[in-house]
């Protein structure tokens, strides 16, 4: 009886010693969660312009053999059904990662500028404050391009629908700023990933490599029509806020889309600390 009472009290402070030394061991780890469950759009809801929330007009956005697809197949022609779909939680700090490329040809009837062109928006309003006709929604959104059989054309840009940015301390004038990206052609795979640290820093990476930054997202300038003007508060930082992907004419393919958290837990003692959050939320830790 002796020897067992003592083999439990030996194991238990085995258990107490190594949680926490686990747990301080796991602190590196990157938690990574994939947005795209690779099987159907569970966690998203559309919102195309001139149909109610949730209503999937055509089919456009939908999952086959493991991929998103953004798609026109089922379109007669495009007339100005730009369509956005959301996650369905907020973030405000985080790298999102998305791997896309363009396939097929543009839906008769769209912009000339919206030829192989999409996007990933970033501290978007919620899909339910956009009116039935908005075009866009409030957001600030990492512009996806194809290249041409010639000449060069970047990637992962930054566009301003109904936001300003600021560069340099300057507020950024123009609607779309390029990037320093290479120049993608055809069909192949481009992996994106953006880094997002509330209302303080944006950086955009092609390939690993930086191409742009900015500071300051804020709501502000044009770019966006048949808005609900009690949700253009302008001026107002942008510090969190919804992921959307764009559908602007071009069918595009995703086959990955998954976020890094960098807000939670920064108490070194707690078992959910994580070295690699730079946002403070100690209201999750966990003893």
């Amino acid at each position: 009886m002796k020897r067992a009472t003592w083999l439990l009290a030996a194991s238990l402070f085995v258990i107490v010693v190594a949680v926490p030394f686990f747990a301080q061991n796991n602190a590196d780890t990157r938690q990574w969660i994939s947005l795209f469950n690779g099987k159907n759009l569970d966690g998203w809801v559309p919102k195309i312009a001139g149909y109610p929330l949730g209503e999937n007009y055509a089919d456009t956005f939908r999952v086959d053999n493991g991929i998103l697809k953004v798609s026109y197949d089922k379109y007669p022609e495009f007339g100005d059904k730009f369509g956005h779909l959301f996650y369905k939680q907020k973030f405000g700090y985080y790298i999102l990662v998305a791997e896309y490329r363009f396939v097929g040809d543009q839906v008769k009837g769209g912009p000339s500028w919206g030829l192989r062109n999409n996007g990933l928006m970033l501290h978007s309003q919620s899909p339910e404050s956009m009116s039935k006709d908005q075009n866009f929604p409030i957001s600030i959104e990492v512009q996806l391009l194809g290249g041409a059989p010639t000449g060069e054309r970047s990637t992962a840009n930054v566009c301003t629908p109904g936001t300003e940015i600021f560069r340099n301390g300057m507020m950024v004038r123009g609607h779309c700023t390029n990037s320093t990206s290479a120049t993608y052609r055809g069909d192949q795979w481009v992996r994106v990933e953006v880094e997002v640290r509330g209302s303080e820093h944006i950086k955009h990476m092609v390939e690993g490599k930086t191409v742009l930054e900015y500071d300051l997202p804020q709501i502000g300038g044009d770019g966006v029509s048949n808005f609900d003007p009690a949700v253009k508060k302008d001026g107002t930082l942008l510090s969190e806020g919804y992921i959307t992907i764009q559908g602007e004419s071009a069918p595009t393919e995703f086959r990955k889309i998954e976020l890094l958290n960098l807000s939670g837990c920064m108490d070194p003692k707690a078992s959910n600390y994580k070295s690699y959050y730079v946002h403070r939320q100690d209201d999750q830790c966990r003893r």
